[in-house]
Protein backbone atom coordinates (compact mmCIF):
# COMPACT_ATOMS: atom_id res chain seq x y z
CA UNK A 1 0.00 0.00 0.00
CA UNK A 2 2.95 2.73 1.05
CA UNK A 3 4.14 2.05 -2.38
CA UNK A 4 1.03 2.05 -4.37
CA UNK A 5 1.12 5.93 -2.69
CA UNK A 6 4.32 6.37 -3.35
CA UNK A 7 3.99 5.40 -6.95
CA UNK A 8 0.90 7.65 -6.66
CA UNK A 9 2.33 10.80 -5.59
CA UNK A 10 5.16 10.49 -8.32
CA UNK A 11 2.41 9.93 -10.87
CA UNK A 12 0.85 13.21 -9.77
CA UNK A 13 4.23 15.03 -9.16
CA UNK A 14 5.34 14.12 -13.03
CA UNK A 15 1.71 14.96 -14.24
CA UNK A 16 1.96 18.71 -12.69
CA UNK A 17 5.40 19.46 -13.75
CA UNK A 18 4.87 18.41 -17.19
CA UNK A 19 1.66 20.76 -17.07
CA UNK A 20 3.72 23.50 -16.32
CA UNK A 21 4.85 24.29 -20.18
CA UNK A 22 5.25 28.31 -19.36
CA UNK A 23 8.45 27.39 -16.92
CA UNK A 24 10.69 25.88 -19.77
CA UNK A 25 10.27 29.25 -21.61
CA UNK A 26 12.77 32.38 -20.97
CA UNK A 27 12.38 35.96 -21.82
CA UNK A 28 14.07 36.33 -25.05
CA UNK A 29 12.60 39.98 -25.64
CA UNK A 30 10.09 42.02 -23.24
CA UNK A 31 9.57 44.51 -26.08
CA UNK A 32 10.42 44.00 -30.40
CA UNK A 33 9.08 46.12 -32.88
CA UNK A 34 8.93 45.70 -36.68
CA UNK A 35 7.19 46.20 -39.45
CA UNK A 36 4.92 43.55 -41.67
CA UNK A 37 4.77 44.00 -45.25
CA UNK A 38 1.26 43.16 -46.17
CA UNK A 39 1.32 44.54 -49.67
CA UNK A 40 3.36 43.11 -52.20
CA UNK A 41 3.60 45.05 -55.77
CA UNK A 42 6.82 42.53 -57.09
CA UNK A 43 3.95 40.83 -59.83
CA UNK A 44 7.07 38.26 -60.38
CA UNK A 45 6.24 37.02 -56.65
CA UNK A 46 4.20 34.23 -55.28
CA UNK A 47 0.92 35.51 -53.99
CA UNK A 48 1.42 34.97 -50.63
CA UNK A 49 4.98 36.57 -50.09
CA UNK A 50 4.87 40.00 -48.23
CA UNK A 51 0.90 40.24 -49.31
CA UNK A 52 -2.67 39.97 -48.14
CA UNK A 53 -4.58 39.03 -50.79
CA UNK A 54 -6.33 42.49 -51.62
CA UNK A 55 -9.92 42.16 -50.33
CA UNK A 56 -8.81 40.36 -46.89
CA UNK A 57 -6.23 43.04 -46.60
CA UNK A 58 -8.72 46.06 -46.84
CA UNK A 59 -11.63 44.18 -45.00
CA UNK A 60 -8.45 43.91 -42.07
CA UNK A 61 -7.22 47.72 -42.52
CA UNK A 62 -11.42 48.50 -42.80
CA UNK A 63 -12.28 46.60 -39.56
CA UNK A 64 -9.07 48.27 -37.73
CA UNK A 65 -10.26 51.88 -38.30
CA UNK A 66 -14.36 51.53 -38.16
CA UNK A 67 -13.52 50.48 -34.58
CA UNK A 68 -11.53 53.20 -33.57
CA UNK A 69 -13.43 55.50 -35.54
CA UNK A 70 -16.42 54.18 -33.82
CA UNK A 71 -14.39 54.15 -30.55
CA UNK A 72 -14.70 50.52 -30.10
CA UNK A 73 -11.25 50.37 -29.81
CA UNK A 74 -8.69 52.53 -27.70
CA UNK A 75 -5.81 53.86 -30.32
CA UNK A 76 -2.74 55.48 -29.36
CA UNK A 77 -0.76 57.84 -30.95
CA UNK A 78 3.21 57.84 -31.80
CA UNK A 79 3.56 59.31 -28.07
CA UNK A 80 0.94 56.84 -26.67
CA UNK A 81 -1.56 59.33 -26.26
CA UNK A 82 -4.99 58.57 -26.50
CA UNK A 83 -6.81 59.45 -29.41
CA UNK A 84 -10.41 59.98 -29.70
CA UNK A 85 -12.83 58.44 -32.78
CA UNK A 86 -12.65 62.04 -33.81
CA UNK A 87 -8.89 61.94 -34.25
CA UNK A 88 -8.87 59.04 -35.91
CA UNK A 89 -11.01 60.28 -38.60
CA UNK A 90 -8.72 63.09 -39.13
CA UNK A 91 -6.02 60.84 -39.64
CA UNK A 92 -4.91 60.25 -43.41
CA UNK A 93 -6.53 63.91 -44.37
CA UNK A 94 -4.11 66.18 -45.44
CA UNK A 95 -4.56 70.07 -46.89
CA UNK A 96 -1.71 71.82 -48.46
CA UNK A 97 -1.54 74.82 -50.13
CA UNK A 98 0.30 75.68 -53.01
CA UNK A 99 1.24 78.44 -55.53
CA UNK A 100 0.58 77.15 -59.54
CA UNK A 101 1.61 79.08 -62.64
CA UNK A 102 -1.07 79.01 -65.16
CA UNK A 103 0.42 77.63 -68.51
CA UNK A 104 -1.35 79.62 -70.40
CA UNK A 105 -0.70 83.70 -71.16
CA UNK A 106 -0.37 86.13 -68.84
CA UNK A 107 0.93 82.99 -66.91
CA UNK A 108 -0.13 84.33 -63.63
CA UNK A 109 0.20 82.09 -60.48
CA UNK A 110 -2.66 81.55 -58.14
CA UNK A 111 -3.10 79.79 -55.28
CA UNK A 112 -4.70 76.06 -54.72
CA UNK A 113 -5.56 74.20 -51.95
CA UNK A 114 -5.07 70.23 -52.19
CA UNK A 115 -6.72 67.70 -50.12
CA UNK A 116 -5.72 64.33 -49.78
CA UNK A 117 -7.20 61.52 -48.36
CA UNK A 118 -5.80 58.31 -46.66
CA UNK A 119 -7.02 55.04 -49.61
CA UNK A 120 -7.13 51.79 -48.30
CA UNK A 121 -4.15 50.49 -50.50
CA UNK A 122 -2.02 53.39 -49.55
CA UNK A 123 -1.30 50.83 -45.85
CA UNK A 124 1.09 48.74 -47.17
CA UNK A 125 2.38 47.59 -43.98
CA UNK A 126 1.57 46.34 -40.38
CA UNK A 127 4.17 47.16 -37.26
CA UNK A 128 4.00 44.56 -34.47
CA UNK A 129 5.11 45.41 -30.99
CA UNK A 130 5.55 41.76 -29.45
CA UNK A 131 7.18 40.07 -26.24
CA UNK A 132 9.32 36.91 -27.16
CA UNK A 133 9.90 33.64 -25.02
CA UNK A 134 12.26 30.68 -26.06
CA UNK A 135 12.18 26.99 -25.12
CA UNK A 136 16.40 27.45 -24.92
CA UNK A 137 16.34 23.57 -25.29
CA UNK A 138 13.79 22.56 -28.22
CA UNK A 139 14.43 26.19 -29.56
CA UNK A 140 10.29 26.88 -29.52
CA UNK A 141 9.60 30.69 -29.64
CA UNK A 142 6.45 32.09 -28.00
CA UNK A 143 5.62 35.50 -29.45
CA UNK A 144 2.91 37.58 -28.33
CA UNK A 145 1.35 40.40 -29.70
CA UNK A 146 1.28 43.31 -27.26
CA UNK A 147 0.49 46.04 -30.22
CA UNK A 148 -0.80 46.77 -33.94
CA UNK A 149 -0.25 49.84 -35.62
CA UNK A 150 -1.14 50.20 -39.55
CA UNK A 151 1.97 52.10 -41.54
CA UNK A 152 1.67 53.61 -44.45
CA UNK A 153 4.86 54.96 -46.56
CA UNK A 154 5.34 58.98 -46.82
CA UNK A 155 7.69 60.89 -48.41
CA UNK A 156 9.80 63.27 -46.94
CA UNK A 157 12.15 65.64 -48.70
CA UNK A 158 12.67 62.54 -51.57
CA UNK A 159 13.31 60.42 -48.81
CA UNK A 160 10.81 57.29 -47.92
CA UNK A 161 9.59 56.90 -44.51
CA UNK A 162 7.65 54.17 -42.78
CA UNK A 163 4.57 56.12 -40.96
CA UNK A 164 2.62 54.32 -37.86
CA UNK A 165 -0.78 55.89 -38.39
CA UNK A 166 -1.97 54.71 -34.57
CA UNK A 167 -1.24 51.62 -31.88
CA UNK A 168 -3.56 49.67 -30.94
CA UNK A 169 -2.12 47.55 -27.84
CA UNK A 170 -3.71 44.48 -26.83
CA UNK A 171 -2.07 44.02 -23.39
CA UNK A 172 -3.66 45.76 -20.39
CA UNK A 173 -0.61 47.22 -19.22
CA UNK A 174 0.08 49.58 -22.23
CA UNK A 175 1.13 52.04 -23.51
CA UNK A 176 1.87 52.69 -19.86
CA UNK A 177 4.43 50.43 -19.60
CA UNK A 178 5.95 52.29 -22.56
CA UNK A 179 6.10 56.01 -20.90
CA UNK A 180 8.24 55.16 -18.03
Amino acid sequence: MKNLNLLLLLLLAAFFLSCNNEDKFQNLSERIQYDVPIKNKDVDANWWVNNIVGPDREDLIKGIFEKAQNGEIKVYDYFNELLTPEDVRKIGIDTSYKTIKRNTPPYEEYDTMIVTQLEWEDITKLRFLEEWKIDPKTMDIQKTVIGIAPVKMVTVGGNLYSMPLFWIYLDEKYPAILKN
